[in-house]
Formats: C-alpha cells, structure tokens, sequence
C-alpha cells in the first residue's frame, strides 16, 4: 500500500508540472501546438520558428518533489527567519518580500544545484532589465516584477513551454491575443520582448487593480484570475499564504510565490550570494524601416550586407524569414544599415513560385470543402497528390498547391538588359546595368569609369550632386526600360556616336563581310563607296532578337510553348542558372 501511494503522488506531481506553466490557464481559448510539442495543420508556418525550451520549466518536477516532502512547507512568514538574520534589507525592495521555507529553499536552489541556470539567466537579464524596468515604472508598478520573466522564461524571448506558453513573459495564445498580441502563422508577438511586455504589464496592472495584494497578483498571473478568485471566495482566505493553505491552488501555484521572492534577492544582490563573475550581456541596439509586405529577409540581409541570423534575432516575433504580405511592415535593423538598405530596397523583384500547404484531413472533411477552404480547384488538388479518388481517408496529409510571392534582390545574371551587347564592343560582352559603390568611390568617379554623363547617373538613381552614398550601396547605370540593338546591326548609328567611329565600324563590318583585295593607292577613293553602299543594303542583315517581358503567372515552360520554343533554349539564350522567372523581366525568346 505504501507503494501504490508513493506511485500516486510521483504521478500526480508529473502531471502538474507538464500540465501548468506561468500563464497557461489564463484564458480556455484554445492554443496552437509548435513543432516540439506536437503536431497541427500549421505545423508548415513555423518551421523557420526559433523554438526553444523554458529552462525554468526544466526542474519544475524536482522542485515540486521537494516542497513536497513533509516539513518542507509552511505558510506565511516564519518569525523565527527574520529577514534581517539573512541579511535581507525588506526596504531595499519594492515588491513585499516575506521569508520562510519554501523561500530559503529557493535562495538555497540557485546558489546550488540550479547556479549554472541562475547565472544564465542574470547574463540575459541586462539586456531587456533597462526596457521593462523604464515600462514597469511608467505603469507605476514595482521594479522588481522584472524578476518575474526569469522565472517565467529565464529571460529568453524565445521560451515555449509544453503547455505551449511562449516569450519572455510566457503568454498563452488567448491571454496574449486579449492583451494585444497578434499571434498567426507569420507573427507571434508573444515573443517580441517590447510589445509582450507592455502586454504583461497591463495584465500585472489589472490583477493588482483586482486583488490589491502583489502576492495574490502574481499567483493569478500564474494560474489565473479566476482559479485564484474562487479559491479565495470558498476558503474565505484573505492573502496568498491563507489560499496556498487550501486546497484551491496547485503546488505550481503555491512554489510560484516563494521562487519570485527568492530571485528578486538574489538578482537585486548577486555579489552577496557569489555571482560574482557573470557576463551581463548588453542591450540589443536597432534601426527600423518600413519595409514591403512579403519580403525576404535573405533579400534584406543583402541590401545591407548582414546576415539573416541577424535579422531573425532582432526581429523575433517573425515566424518565417520573410515579412507578413500585402502590407508594410517595420523591421528591425543593425544600427548603421538604414540608409543602406533604403538606397537598395527599391532594387527588390517580385517573384511568384508554386509552394505547397500542409492540411491535415479532419473527420467530416471532403475534397469539396478542403477546395472551397484553400480557393482551389479538385483536380489540381488530386493531381498534386497523386490521388486518382475523391475520397479522403481522416489524418491524410495533403499537399496543397499555393502561390507565394517573395521579393529578392535582382542578380546581375537575371538582368535582361545586362545581357544585350552594345554595338562597336567586341563579341558579346555584357552592358553592366548596376554598381555596388567600394569604399573610396564618390558619384564622379563612377560616372567617368562606366563613361556615363555625370547629370544622367543623378537623374537615374534620383539624386543630386550633394548626395553621400556609402559603400555597399547599389547605383543604377542605366535604364532597363528598353532593349538596345544588338551587336549585328553595326550600320545603324548611335545619336552619340562619332562619324569617324560609325565609319570605323563600317570598314570593319565591311572588312569581315567582302574581304575585298587590297587596292591600288589611285583607285582607294573610288573603292570606298561600293564598299560602304553594299554594307548598308546587304541581303545578310541579321535578323533582331525577340523579346518578352515577363508577366504575373508566367512560367518558362508556358513562354517556351507560346513562342514555340523550349525552355532549354530561354535558358541557353538568356543564360539563366535555373527555370525560375521574374515578372518584369524580359527575354530572348526567338533569336535573330
């Protein structure tokens, strides 16, 4: 009997710490599950996610074992441990700091089995302590409830729990879409630390307006309002420690008070209680700019030569690497890198390609309903999943086809204009239609190295004589908008081009075309003529290259069909690395 009751209570000790975690019965909304905690038909939207264990969660079960032993707990403040004899200074703190067992043996846990944790997570706490704190005090709430996200998160923005409680603050999805956070497949603003503490602290502001008390706050911020409400109301408790004696709250609830009190002492004191080599960790410095819906941030991290590693971290909320379409959205950037990418972002493309979601077949669903669902049709469905049967089975996976457009920095290769060779040049070389400046280069200098009129270079990328540019920045050298002559016509001359170089080019042609014998010196002028006439009315003339410009929906194999061509030709013609296309490009697509 001793034994079955031993297994009970390991059983019911495991099952409150997977089922509780700070916020996580705040609210009976339902919650997503992430690709660590299970399976759903999001599960596609957050492969990108940064997702990473709550470490505060990581001992809950061997806390909750211990304060469960008999003669671990007792409620209140214990007179014989005056804060005092620990050398705890109350007036120090503005959060009401109370000393007993459950508290000494948290002031014990962190200076021992849990130190390598706790000095983590004091390293993390200077760079997001000055914000919360600046928030904190805004509100007019204690300072010292900044504590509250190291138990809650150990200061890491990008904390889930197995309850599915997420960020710094460790909101569930219906607490932190009440407070203000919009959570969906692209964004979870639970885990950007500025807005989901402005969230906490409201939350924290409403508990206290309703309570009147920190402890009993902090306990409903935990298990929420009205589980702490009702157990107050049937033991007719007035403070925290007189519910924690009932049986109304979970020992999640009850330790969660006691750990709060134990890191505020520490944290505010850590020298005292050998911390004394930490490496705090600075405040993250950013930029923000405007940025199109739908943008790569591979395509950012280019306009401004950083990293997409970078960018995830500075803007944490982003479930992809990519922004939400159809809207602007701000994004964070490294300090210095502003102008640089507003220079560059204009030199973004569209491109449209084909990509699949991942739907789960749910019982009562029909192929009808899941086309109507996602805006397709049946048999682009059947067919991307090689079903010859309209009948689905419940729990099949279906790919289904979508249409993503991403904006990416335009290569030099995919430039159709750079791939048209310019009359009077040898062979087929390719015009050079964009400059990354280099450190040292001014607008001048690049004008005369690409032999462009200086006024023509500032017309183009809209800029004038005063401008700074900065190295990394990319310049226009000309105009896409129209395709030049290529290098077979060389009788057709240039407005700027010289008579003595049009006539170069025209004994050159002729040279190549007639190898006529070498004349006479008497007979050189009258020779001259015959030569330049029969160049300009030769029968042999090559034919000019067609061209297409790209449009939304096109693909190559569907330009190669229209032109009765093959895309291994576009490819060939257009010398493009892969069959991806991008609107607004334009292509060789019948060769001269």
């Amino acid at each position: 009997m001793k034994t079955s009751t031993t297994l009970l209570t390991h059983c019911l000790i495991l099952f409150l710490a997977l089922s509780f975690s700070a916020c996580t019965t705040h609210s009976p909304a339902p919650v997503e599950s992430y690709s660590n905690y299970g399976k759903t038909d999001i599960s596609h939207d957050v492969e990108e996610e940064d997702v990473e264990p709550a470490e505060p969660e990581e001992t809950a079960l061997e806390e909750l074992e211990a304060l469960n032993k008999p003669g671990m707990w007792e409620y209140g403040a214990n007179q014989n441990y005056s804060p005092e004899k620990f050398g705890i200074d109350p007036s120090r703190y503005d959060f009401p700091i109370t000393i007993n067992k459950q508290v000494l043996y948290y002031l014990e846990l962190f200076q021992g089995k849990q130190r390598n944790y706790f000095s983590q997570w004091l390293a993390r706490s200077t760079i997001y302590q000055p914000y919360i704190e600046s928030e904190l005090k805004k509100a007019g709430l204690p300072r010292d409830l900044v504590y509250l996200a190291m138990i809650e998160s150990g200061f890491n923005p990008s904390a889930y729990s197995p309850a599915n409680a997420c960020g710094l603050w460790q909101f569930i999805a219906g607490t932190g879409t009440r407070y203000g956070l919009k959570i969906d497949s692209w964004v979870d603003e639970r885990r950007e630390p500025e807005k989901a503490t402005k969230a906490a602290t409201r939350y924290l502001a409403n508990l206290y307006n309703q309570f009147g008390d920190w402890h009993l706050a902090v306990a409903a911020y935990n298990a929420g309002e009205g589980k702490i409400g009702n157990a107050m109301k049937t033991h007719n408790a007035k403070d925290f420690w007189e519910v924690a004696v009932s049986d109304g709250i979970f020992m999640e609830t009850k330790r969660y008070v006691p750990k709060l009190i134990a890191a505020i002492i520490i944290a505010r004191n850590p020298e005292q209680y050998g911390f004394r080599n930490t490496q705090y960790m600075q405040p993250t410095q950013y930029e923000v700019i405007s940025v199109p819906g739908g943008v790569s941030l591979d395509a950012v991290a280019a306009t401004a030569n950083t990293s997409v590693k970078t960018l995830r971290s500075l803007n944490n909320e982003l479930r992809k690497s990519q922004t939400p379409p159809s809207q602007k959205y701000t994004l964070r950037i490294p300090v210095g890198t502003k102008e640089l990418i507003a220079a560059n972002i204009n030199k973004l493309q569209p491109v449209t390609t084909t990509v699949f979601i991942t739907h789960v077949v749910k019982k009562n669903e029909t192929l009808t309903s899941i086309c109507k669902k996602y805006g397709t049709n049946k048999t682009a469905l059947l067919k991307a999943n090689n079903l010859r049967s309209s009948r689905l089975p419940q729990g099949l996976r279906l790919r289904i086809p979508s249409t993503s457009t991403k904006y990416l920095v335009a290569q030099k290769h995919q430039q159709p204009v750079g791939r048209i060779a310019i009359a009077g040049k040898k062979g087929n070389q390719p015009q050079q239609t964009t400059y990354t400046l280099k450190s040292g280069d001014t607008l001048e200098a690049v004008a005369k190295k690409h032999q462009i009129p200086l006024k023509n270079l500032l017309a183009l990328n809209k800029l004038d004589a005063k401008t700074i540019v900065k190295q990394g920045q990319q310049i226009t050298l000309r105009s896409t908008a129209a395709p030049q002559k290529t290098a077979g016509s060389p009788s057709v001359a240039h407005k700027n081009a010289s008579v003595a170089k049009i006539a170069t080019n025209i004994k050159v042609a002729a040279h190549k075309q007639a190898s006529p014998p070498t004349p006479k010196a008497g007979l050189a002028k009258t020779q001259l003529k015959p030569v330049v006439k029969s160049v300009a009315s030769s029968p042999q003339k090559k034919i000019p290259n067609t061209w297409y410009v790209v449009k939304q929906g096109d693909t190559l194999s569907g330009i190669a069909k229209k032109f009765q061509t093959s895309p291994q030709d576009l490819r060939s013609w257009n010398r493009l690395s892969s069959t991806t296309v991008q609107i607004g490009n334009k292509l060789i697509v019948k060769k001269g």
